[in-house]
């Protein structure tokens, strides 16, 4: 996975956060599982988590930091916390989105046994998602600082797509270089082969195919003794793809 990809899926997960922070308690299982499958679908945040987790005791923090409310009615008081750490934060709230997720713990009931507001699903919710959800996704944001920096991903992209570009405009003029050598039957076969595929994968805006491609052609141009600034120059425009 390259930068860009890594960005993009992290933004799609805090994305998810906002929508449970800011939305209804009625969406809010299906978007904890849709968190969740953006945890297991990029392997930084499958890194981050599975490191805050490891060794985690989760059954002794529900007791200390989820504790039922006392009273009745409207004197109830809300009964969860957060633990001081940054990653035990991030290892509570992660584990119990797992338990609502696999029905271990109901939402609602959640709700009202913690964090009961007038009797109310949405005054409960908004305590739920401002006191849990809220920290949860703002460290999970700090842990990726280039996540945050607005317009970046769009940066990169067009960086990507001008380094295509240009690369696509190089292959004619290298080809030609190399081409122009005087080079054996088989040689010339494999070269014109190799360019065909070239120029098909960078039209296709197949960059893991042209990297492919590539590292072939580089032992190429050794075998034939071809290497020059202007393949070099290739190579880099690969890198920026």
């Amino acid at each position: 996975m390259d930068m860009t990809d890594k960005i993009e899926r992290i933004r799609r997960f805090l994305s998810v956060c906002d929508e449970l922070i800011e939305g209804s308690y009625m969406n809010a299982e299906g978007k904890i599982s849709e968190a969740l499958k953006h945890i297991a679908g990029c392997r930084e945040l499958t890194n981050l988590f599975a490191a805050v987790t490891d060794g985690y005791d989760y059954p002794a923090a529900k007791r200390a930091y989820l504790r039922p409310r006392t009273g009745s009615g409207t004197a109830g008081r809300v009964g969860a916390f957060l633990p001081s750490e940054r990653q035990d934060v991030l290892a509570f709230v992660f584990c119990l989105f797992v338990e609502i997720d696999a029905g271990t713990v109901h939402l609602n009931d959640l709700l009202l046994r913690y964090f009961y507001v007038d009797g109310s699903y949405t005054a409960s919710y908004s305590v739920f998602a401002g006191r849990m959800i809220k920290p949860f996704r703002d460290i999970v944001r700090e842990c990726f600082p280039e996540v945050g920096k607005r317009g970046q991903i769009a940066a990169m992209q067009k960086k990507r797509e001008e380094a295509l570009s240009a690369f696509a405009q190089s292959l004619p003029v290298e080809r030609n270089r190399v081409m122009s050598r005087a080079l054996r039957e088989e040689e010339k076969t494999a070269g014109e082969e190799i360019f065909s595929e070239l120029a098909a994968a960078a039209a296709r805006r197949d960059v893991a195919e042209v990297r492919a491609l590539l590292a072939g052609y580089r032992y190429f141009l050794r075998y034939i003794g071809a290497e020059s600034d202007e393949s070099s120059a290739l190579f880099a425009l690969s890198q920026e793809m």
